[in-house]
């Protein structure tokens, strides 16, 4: 059974950082491109980044290039999101997707 676990978010000051955790299992993690993907109160999903096998090419939205950085860790089936310089706009619950699916999201809130 695949399973994806985020964890990490919570209540943040603008300007304030988060670091989110994907666990993953019941799959080949390291084979897999992973991605972070994010849905703001009444709006659609919107990607955010994405790590091909073996962390290269990590790719990402304009809205959080130089702010955020996804890393993995393959020995632990760990995909990780970076935020740094959070802003109000990044308000949202953030997913971690495999081509597997996706799991059940961890809220992020940037207010003051």
């Amino acid at each position: 059974e695949v399973q994806l676990m985020e964890s990490g978010g919570g209540l943040v000051q603008p300007g304030g950082s988060l670091r989110l955790s994907c666990a993953s299992s019941g799959f080949g993690f390291s084979m897999e491109t992973m991605s972070w993907v994010r849905q703001a109160p009444g709006k659609g999903l919107e990607w955010v980044s994405d790590i091909r096998s073996g962390g290269g090419s990590p790719k990402y939205a304009d809205s959080v290039k130089g702010r955020f950085t996804i890393s993995r860790d393959d020995a632990k089936s760990t995909l990780y999101l970076q935020m740094n310089s959070l802003k109000p706009e990044d308000t949202a619950v953030y997913y971690c997707q495999s081509r597997w699916g996706r799991g059940q999201g961890t809220q992020v809130t940037v207010s003051s």
